[in-house]
């Protein structure tokens, strides 16, 4: 039986999810149909460009993405904070750079002084709207019925195109937030969609290697309209910076020995290069290969170790979830 989100999505344990959504038709999402040929990779675009417009408007930050042929995967951050933090004319500009919203919020932004009665009633507007702001649901919604009435506009046709709610699970560590992202940013290269990191098209990594690229005017330029959420710069880290907890190198450090076990022609000398980055994140060769080969494909609701996984299940009202068993097993292979 489906559980409801709330079971699901819970911000005092943690701010990252993995979110998937899948289609449900014989023609691709973003592929070529077998059948006739034609080619529907467009898409891809479209999904990106409406991410994009979406992450700068929610207070939900994209940590990593991969726009597959019939399914995408995303990795999300809530800041919540930054969202309470803005004032009313901001949660209203913000939804309304997605919805064009009621005459009476157009007006008043447009700087027509309301009533006393109209006042009101805008800021209640804005009360609902801002709890949308930091809802996975609401952006996921947003996303979907978009991208589902487009691509129904174009095969001249009605009903169903996603497989049914998205998915989403809960990353309750840092280890598993990274180990996630690895295998998002991975599917092209593991599908046999790509041979590198850099030519897997519609992917977070391959638009963060090109920004690296970029000479420093252009990536000040770029980071203006940047809506993945940047990797930490230096040491020094705070529990409310908005930053992945890894530096940028560190990362693709993670992504290479990845690589390597999934391929199986894993080195000792390759270990050697990137220990430190996984022992900054706490984890061994052997848990690492666990958590970002095998956990991901499992059917579970959240990824953590024993004690994080305990906390989730006490603030979602159940005893114990599917999969804890496999996990204990990984935190403890170190």
């Amino acid at each position: 039986m489906a559980l409801p989100r709330s079971a699901q999505i819970s911000l005092a344990n943690t701010p990252y999810y993995h979110c998937m959504a899948r289609c449900v038709r014989r023609a691709f999402l973003c592929g070529n149909d077998r059948y006739t040929g034609k080619s529907f990779n467009h898409r891809r675009q479209w999904l990106v460009d409406r991410i994009s417009l979406q992450a700068r408007a929610f207070g939900i930050h994209v940590c990593a993405y991969a726009i597959m042929g019939n399914h995408y995967h995303l990795v999300l951050r809530v800041d919540k904070p930054l969202v309470l933090a803005l004032d009313d004319v901001e949660v209203l500009r913000r939804w309304t750079s997605i919805f064009r919203g009621p005459l009476l919020v157009q007006r008043y932004l447009d700087g027509l002084s309301p009533s006393d009665a109209e006042m009101q009633t805008v800021r209640e507007i804005a009360m609902a709207w801002r709890r949308r702001l930091y809802d996975i649901s609401w952006f996921m919604r947003c996303l979907n019925e978009y991208i589902a009435r487009r691509a129904n506009a174009e095969d001249e046709c009605s009903g169903r195109f996603w497989e049914g709610r998205f998915k989403s699970r809960a990353l309750l560590n840092d280890a598993a937030v990274l180990s996630c992202m690895a295998y998002v940013d991975l599917n092209p290269v593991r599908a046999g969609l790509a041979t590198s990191l850099s030519g897997s098209d519609f992917t977070s990594i391959q638009e963060r290697l090109r920004e690296s690229e970029l000479c420093d005017d252009t990536k000040r330029r770029k980071r203006e309209k940047r809506f993945l959420l940047p990797f930490r710069q230096n040491d020094s880290y705070s529990q409310n910076e908005s930053t992945i907890r890894l530096d940028f190198q560190g990362y693709l450090g993670l992504l290479e020995i990845t690589a390597h076990l999934s391929r199986g022609d894993m080195t000792g000398l390759i270990w050697h290069q990137h220990e430190d980055t996984l022992h900054r994140i706490g984890l061994s060769v052997p848990q690492w290969r666990a958590l970002s080969l095998e956990t991901h494909s499992l059917s579970v609701q959240a990824i953590g170790d024993l004690e994080s996984l305990r906390s989730y299940c006490r603030s979602t009202g159940r005893k114990w979830m599917a999969g804890a068993r496999r996990l204990k097993v990984i935190y403890g292979l170190g």
